[in-house]
């Protein structure tokens, strides 16, 4: 990560949060208003180490079965492109 700005060459990069979603097999994982850095160009998002260190504990508990988790509707859309 470049903490003057962001790869785009652009931007800088602000505080904000930002919604982690991971697809594991059917499931899709969301840790809602993550912590990040976001560019104010491209929207760009860098997670510190700790928290990155955050996501991979949440995700070790994800697979290990030890979180509650509740069921969401969504859709998924294919995108066929016609030739």
């Amino acid at each position: 990560m470049n903490p003057e700005g962001c790869c785009c060459g652009k931007g800088q990069l602000r505080p904000g949060s930002k919604d982690f979603m991971v697809k594991v097999g059917d499931e899709i994982v969301v840790i809602k208003a993550v912590p990040a850095l976001i560019c104010d160009v491209c929207e760009e998002t860098y997670f510190t180490p700790e928290i990155s260190r955050k996501i991979d504990q949440v995700m070790k508990d994800f697979y290990a079965g030890r979180l509650q988790t509740r069921p969401v509707k969504a859709g998924e859309v294919d995108l066929e492109l016609n030739a």
